[in-house]
């Protein structure tokens, strides 16, 4: 993530920000500058000749996104990918639902920088991208992948429930950006791994995604990660099938990606290491890995001076960095 400046008075801003807090002007995102601009008293910019406005969710999903003006409400990119959200008088799940809908502006933002198609279900009605963001606390709900179709249940949004959640199954890390990112890894799967010779490539190093899934799933919630997964996958929830480690290494590729491009953006690592300036192809790559392990070891450090956790609870051995190589050459090709 860039480091946003308001345009008028220089304050330092987040990308969520929609007001700045030293001028106290009102402020837009524009996805294709991938700027944020500074809004008029009638709530509205012009850029490049074209006039802006908010986004017609910037109440209930928090959006701070611009969109063209037209005289009627209208969703932006990010907004208009999501299919289903709670009814207007669930506010507890609003307030969910607005920090998931945050997440997912950063997810397609990132999408967006790394030049990866975004086709919404306007476009393809069977299996473009679509977003059903749900709260389990009258139903039941499934985070996961069908279809282009990305369910998330809202209560991960919920600190103590996500906690719970991340200790009862052993995992390191567990976020909504991460549930984004590995829902979305899935998607590119299909989108993706489109041809005879990728899908040699993919199963060289992942398996056959056609696995039976059930058998799969059970096999995993049965017997657990087999004995020295970690050589060879990036997480155990990677050992469940083919699919899950694709899905889980492409969200890894997008943690490493962002991350490299906040750290360059506050002179933490070089400026080429940003998402729009990394190569193609294998050296490419192996540049990212070159800018990665040394941040990430001092990232760690840094969190263990003050006490807390290790920010970067991962290893990658070898095997795991063949795979993330793949999803980068599958992302960036030479």
């Amino acid at each position: 993530m860039r480091d946003f400046l308001c345009r008028k008075c220089g304050q330092r801003l987040s990308f969520e920000n929609s007001l700045c807090l030293h001028c106290k002007s009102a402020l837009g995102f524009w996805l294709p500058t991938r700027t944020i601009y500074v809004l008029d008293d009638d709530g509205r910019v012009e850029v490049d000749g074209q006039l802006l406005e908010r986004c017609t969710n910037n109440k209930v999903a928090q959006c701070n996104w611009l969109v063209p003006w037209s005289g009627v409400p209208t969703l932006c990119t990010s907004c208009r990918l999501t299919r289903t959200r709670p009814g207007d008088d669930d506010t507890d799940a609003l307030a969910e639902f607005g920090r998931a809908e945050t997440a997912k502006r950063r997810v397609v933002l990132e999408l967006d920088e790394l030049g990866l198609p975004i086709c919404g279900r306007d476009e393809e009605p069977e299996t473009g991208l679509a977003f059903d963001l749900l709260s389990s606390a009258a139903q039941s709900v499934i985070t996961g992948h069908a279809g282009g179709v990305i369910t998330l249940d809202l209560a991960e949004g919920d600190d103590v429930h996500r906690e719970q959640m991340r200790v009862e199954l052993d995992e390191p890390y567990r976020t909504v950006l991460g549930h984004f990112r590995h829902e979305i890894g899935h998607y590119y799967q299909t989108v993706l791994v489109d041809d005879d010779t990728v899908r040699e490539a993919f199963e060289g190093l992942f398996g056959d995604p056609d696995e039976d899934y059930q058998a799969a799933l059970d096999r995993h919630y049965s017997e657990g990660a087999p004995t020295g997964w970690q050589q060879n996958f990036v997480s155990s929830y990677a050992t469940m099938h083919p699919a899950e480690d694709f899905a889980e290494t492409f969200a890894h590729y997008l943690h490493i990606r962002d991350t490299l491009d906040t750290a360059a953006a506050f002179a933490m690592a070089p400026s080429g290491s940003t998402l729009d300036s990394v190569l193609p192809g294998d050296v490419g790559f192996d540049q990212l890995v070159e800018w990665w392990l040394p941040l990430t070891w001092a990232l760690n450090q840094i969190n263990r001076s003050m006490g807390h956790p290790d920010l970067y609870p991962f290893v990658l051995p070898e095997r795991v960095l063949e795979k993330i190589r793949f999803v980068h050459n599958l992302v960036l090709p030479a």
